[in-house]
């Protein structure tokens, strides 16, 4: 199954998907937020926190707006300790 159509999933996040080894729905749901955010970055280390909760509402069927906040804070913790902007 692609991942375009999915819930927050564009053309262009969908390639940068591919990019990073993951080319479907089951791939990124048995990956996860953080490591498919993770593969991101490596490719990328302009790679928002937006782009990180779009993959958790794709994973989880939602907007990424209508994410659970216990879930988004989880999720904000975790890009800060990876990214420059925990520093």
């Amino acid at each position: 199954m692609a991942i375009v159509g999915v819930y927050n999933i564009g053309k262009v996040l969908e390639l940068k998907l591919e990019a990073a080894g993951v080319h479907s729905l089951d791939e990124l749901k048995e990956l996860g937020t953080e490591e498919v955010f993770l593969r991101l970055l490596a490719n990328n280390k302009n790679t928002s926190r937006s782009v990180m909760f779009s993959i958790e509402g794709a994973i989880q069927g939602v907007r990424w707006h209508n994410l659970n906040e216990d879930r988004k804070n989880e999720l904000r913790e975790f890009f800060d300790s990876v990214t420059d902007s925990g520093r």
